[in-house]
């Protein structure tokens, strides 16, 4: 039995808009006037607006089966891509294209195959609640999603919703499984769903907290720094992280605002024209204490300071790593 498309807007969790188009739906996780503002600032971070980052499917069924039809275009700058399918809680199977133990050490530019993939899933027997994570690094288009006929379909929604906004590392690079992402490991933990507005490569960008969702979350964290530091010059970090923290919070005056600091990458003793990266969290930390509604939590120390940590192997956590930097930022919540 093919679910509905209301039947999948209502178990969708995390996505500004759920749309059918061309035979294929669609999940979007920013508004469109976000995707404007990115339209017209760069065409890369544009396509990346369309990855399913931060999107789930959930729900309690009693079907002993789950099939998705998938079609799976980019989404980042990374080519592979997998849904991690949850029965209470735990992991029963995944539908991706890459195997795990082929992948070499360095596994993100790797030049995995993209396009249409379908898998059907055991849930096993009696009632039970699915989580089914979209792919953080693709755009994911789905055909059509099945369960067994007769069975039923009741949406799980949760009461509190974490925003989040950031570069890469919030993005979702380099998780192999989009579950174990550090923040949707906080949203989870928390019991919040996840609103994740990252962009690959992106730096404190004030015209995207001016936008407003249509909702007031529980939780906002923002986590950027490390591009700013790469690609700009002191003042105009200076210049635009003080306007886009003090939008945010004019935006959102009641909600505690969790400013996270860089967290370390391999290459922080290079020279760059912006200064010394450990300048990044000083500024921060000097700003915050300016906005009532808002706090720094130090990013640097959340991982080991070992290439092991990272799929790059220098700057993006791999799951061993997002582990770390979950257990760390926890603590905090």
């Amino acid at each position: 039995m093919n679910l509905s498309f209301e039947q999948i807007k209502a178990v969708t969790c995390g996505a500004a808009r759920v749309t059918y188009e061309n035979g294929y739906y669609r999940f979007y996780r920013f508004t469109s006037e976000q995707e404007e503002l990115y339209r017209t600032r760069r065409d890369d971070f544009y396509q990346k607006t369309f990855a399913a980052s931060g999107i789930k499917l959930r729900f309690f069924t009693d079907s002993q089966t789950l099939t998705l039809n998938t079609s799976i275009e980019s989404g980042s700058s990374r080519r592979y891509f997998c849904f991690d399918v949850f029965v209470n809680r735990k992991p029963v199977g995944y539908l991706k294209n890459f195997e795990d133990e082929k992948l070499p050490l360095n596994y993100s530019t790797e030049r995995l195959e993209q396009g249409e993939f379908s898998k059907q899933f055991c849930l096993g027997n009696g009632k039970k609640e699915v989580c089914v994570y979209l792919p953080w690094s693709a755009n994911t288009k789905i055909s059509a999603i099945s369960i067994d006929n007769g069975a039923y379909i009741t949406p799980i929604k949760e009461k509190k919703r974490l925003l989040a906004f950031g570069d890469s590392i919030t993005h979702g690079y380099d998780a192999l499984h989009p579950s174990n992402k550090y923040i949707t490991k906080l949203a989870d933990f928390l019991g919040a769903d996840e609103y994740n507005k990252a962009i690959g490569g992106e730096m404190f960008f004030p015209a995207l907290a001016d936008t407003r969702e249509s909702f007031i979350p529980d939780y906002i964290t923002v986590a950027y720094g490390t591009n700013d530091w790469n690609y700009t010059d002191r003042e105009a970090f200076e210049s635009n992280c003080k306007s886009f923290l003090l939008k945010l919070s004019n935006s959102y005056p009641d909600t505690l605002i969790t400013v996270i600091t860089p967290i370390w990458r391999k290459d922080k003793d290079e020279c760059r024209k912006f200064g010394e990266f450990c300048g990044v969290e000083e500024y921060l930390k000097n700003v915050v204490c300016d906005i009532k509604n808002a706090r720094t939590v130090s990013g640097y120390a959340f991982l080991p300071q070992s290439e092991e940590y990272f799929g790059d192997l220098r700057l993006h956590p791999n799951d061993k790593g997002f582990e770390c930097y979950f257990k760390n930022l926890s603590k905090h919540f």
